[in-house]
């Protein structure tokens, strides 16, 4: 059996720990009020007893709230006293320096909250440890001093998520749709050097991928870019070789007929596309941010975006570079092909790409086999998009956080640029949890529940209100959201829906079944879970309409807190069989993981929570290796055309380094604890494997704690 320690470290057991710290408040109190040590024996011996029934590891507060308990059982009232007094001292200690002991936890790397907190971050290198070391610096300042304590106490009981606290001391925001266009077009300034328009395609992937490093490091969340604005420069490339070619072919006395030279230009232009994507691929894995992980960013393919068919062509080139060199892979230490997290990639589907018999449909087959094998692309639908978002089609923001539609004042749409404020998200589980079944207390404290969200989501705002452009030049001086002038506060992109702010939502499945009994999927239970949906989107209207703040209900994709979620429920409910019984709650509106389900149904039933989940949302099916069976994979694109917005293929791209296994490695329960397990030779070291899932919208390679594990071992196949 494990405990949890404050510090988020996992340890072993140890009954000596409960029989010292009873036997030291026994001896503190007169002879005539001390307990026998047989009594202090079976004091320690019945909360084992009690900590195993829990069915999960113990938090030392819940094993000290035992203890005192028991002690009181046994009408040790004095001792009792004793021991609360020591309690209490402690933890007049510890509140006086909250930071210490997690931070030296980090550098030894036996902080488990920590390890598995993000499954891109490595937590044992130098760089993702300074990051970890001031976010606990950050996240104690905001605890003890930035945050109401209302609002702190929910965050820690899990009825509420404040994401990021360990960022939240600092003026940062959330994620971004970076303006690649302006940037590249019209200059920029990276590190006080003036760049200026790229003279060739190959510069400005590498301008692009500087952009990327320098704007991954001024915010805390995942941003995106569009290869469209990387089109135009195929072109200027192409003027360039052929200017070129002239000049070498004069040179040598050499004459080529003009179809000679379109050939051999378009052959070398070619090459210099693939050099400048792979530029982009290698640099995005390679490079180390300042928060300890290489750059979430998000890369999107939209051939109706290109201004011309010249440059739509052009943007075709560049996207199947982009799919065949993602389809390859890249290699490990051993020189094996694996699958990398990042970039991730999107695809939209639109009439030019759908069908057969259409012009780039070539493209969508490549984005099959791409996804069967390396898990990317992600697919929208231009014609669902366009449907819910005033005919608009454009990109989502880091996984899956989306903009609502904004026209500037020109009259005219506009989405790059623009950003989101932040995140906190409501545990939809433990409102239903907390009116016990009743229908009317439900929905008075859901309104409770939302009033505190939209406190906590104005703490965000106001944070960021008054940040002047000099924070993070590359984001509000040099175009990547904005050219403010040196000095100028950011207030007016805060307003009017500029930028969005999310209320985040989990649990809607757990939150349904307990309140009516039935999955949201049965149709009796289905009217329910859609009000639930609907209450939360009328509650951002009203905060939108009264602050002009573009407030968006955002299907959170939980990682870590899926697992805290699901321990503090519960720690408050106890056990309860299909709501409280895993290690996980579910995402967002998703179908429960183990629900039986096809595909095609899944993805039907699930566009409709989609469509009202205006701040952004994400479907998924999860698939078996479908290298060999292309077919279905387009019959599911497709099918996501005509009937969701946004969707992805989940399927297993896995490597053990100790025999070479290329199939899926295993999880396996052993000892309590469940182990990611080679299924040929048995190696369990997780260093010495390649293990690629996705369990947030994106993929993670640095492996996930117990709850995310087991919520991914019972996943059931929807085709």
């Amino acid at each position: 059996m494990k405990i949890l320690k404050r510090n988020g470290s996992e340890v072993d057991f140890n009954i000596d720990k409960i029989i010292k710290a009873i036997s030291k408040a026994n001896a503190a109190v007169e002879m005539s009020a001390q307990m026998t040590p047989m009594q202090i024996e079976r004091i320690a011996e019945s909360v084992v007893l009690s900590c195993e029934r829990l069915g999960r590891s113990p938090s030392v507060e819940e094993v000290q709230d035992m203890v005192e308990h028991q002690i009181m059982a046994h009408g040790a009232f004095e001792v009792a006293k004793a021991y609360i007094t020591y309690r209490y001292t402690r933890a007049l200690v510890r509140q006086s320096n909250t930071t210490d002991d997690k931070i030296l936890s980090l550098i030894e790397c036996n902080n488990e909250e920590a390890k598995q907190e993000n499954s891109n971050k490595n937590p044992v290198v130098n760089s993702t440890q300074r990051d970890y070391m001031a976010g606990e610096v950050s996240r104690d300042i905001t605890n003890r001093i930035l945050l109401p304590q209302d609002i702190v106490e929910a965050h820690n009981e899990g009825i509420i998520h404040f994401h990021d606290t360990d960022y939240y001391a600092q003026h940062m925001h959330n994620c971004d749709l970076v303006n690649l266009e302006d940037m590249l077009q019209n200059g920029t300034v990276i590190t006080g050097t003036l760049i200026e328009r790229p003279h060739s395609f190959s510069t400005a992937c590498n301008i692009a991928t500087q952009i990327i490093a320098q704007v991954a490091s001024n915010q805390y969340g995942g941003q995106s870019i569009s290869l469209a604005h990387l089109a135009p420069f195929v072109q200027v490339s192409r003027e360039k070789i052929h200017r070129d070619l002239e000049r070498e072919t004069k040179n040598i006395g050499l004459t080529l007929s003009k179809e000679e030279l379109k050939t051999l230009t378009e052959t070398r232009l070619r090459e210099e596309v693939r050099r400048g994507v792979q530029t982009i691929q290698y640099q995005v894995v390679t490079l180390l941010t300042t928060n300890g992980q290489a750059p979430f960013v998000t890369v999107f393919m939209y051939l109706n975006e290109a201004k011309s068919e010249q440059e739509k062509k052009d943007l075709a080139m560049i996207i199947e570079e982009v799919l065949e060199q993602r389809h390859q892979g890249v290699k490990n230490e051993q020189g094996v092909w694996v699958t990398p997290a990042f970039p991730k990639l999107i695809y939209v589907l639109e009439e030019d790409n759908v069908h057969e018999d259409a012009p780039y449909y070539y493209l969508t087959k490549l984005a099959a086999k791409c996804t069967a094998k390396r898990l990317v692309p992600d697919y929208i639908s231009e014609k669902k998009m366009k449907e819910l978002k005033e005919g608009n089609c454009f990109p989502v923001m880091g996984c899956r956080s989306a903009l609502s539609p904004w026209k500037n004042e020109k009259g005219e749409y506009q989405f790059y640029g623009r950003f989101n404020q932040g995140v906190v998200t409501l545990n939809l589980v433990d409102v239903a949890l907390s009116s016990g079944g009743n229908m009317d207390k439900f929905w008075q404290i859901f309104d409770e529940r939302l009033e505190l969200c939209y406190r906590a989501l104005m703490c965000r705002h106001e944070r960021l209100k008054g940040t002047l452009s000099d924070a993070a030049p590359i984001l509000w001086q040099y175009g990547a959201c904005a050219r403010l002038q040196k000095g100028e506060p950011i207030d007016k992109l805060l307003y009017g829906g500029y930028s969005t702010i999310s209320l985040g939502y989990a649990g809607l499945c757990e939150c349904v079944r307990y309140m009516t009994g039935k999955s949201h999927t049965d149709p009796s239970a289905t009217p329910f879970a859609l009000d639930v949906m609907k209450h939360m989107n009328e509650a951002c209207d009203k905060w939108k309409a009264e602050t002009t703040i573009g407030f968006g209900i955002y299907g959170t994709p939980l990682e870590s807190t899926t697992y805290k979620f699901a321990k503090c429920l519960q720690r408050r409910f106890g056990i309860i069989p299909g709501v409280t019984d895993k290690g996980y709650i579910t995402n967002s509106y998703h179908v429960h993981v183990t629900e039986d389900i096809d595909a095609f149904e899944k993805l039907r039933f699930e566009s409709q929570f989609q469509a009202l989940s205006t701040g952004g949302a994400i479907s998924y099916v999860e698939v078996p290796n479908m290298q060999n069976n292309l077919e279905a994979v387009l019959q599911l694109i497709k099918f996501i055309y005509d009937n969701i917005m946004y969707a992805e293929l989940n399927t297993k791209s896995d490597y053990c380094q100790e025999c070479g296994w290329d199939g899926e490695i295993e999880i396996r329960e052993q000892d309590g604890k469940l182990v990611w397990t080679c299924p040929r030779c048995g190696n369990q070291d997780q260093d010495k494997m390649n293990v690629a899932r996705r369990t947030c919208g994106y993929i993670g390679t640095q492996f996930w704690n117990q709850g995310r594990t087991q919520e991914i071992k019972e996943r059931v196949m929807h085709l």
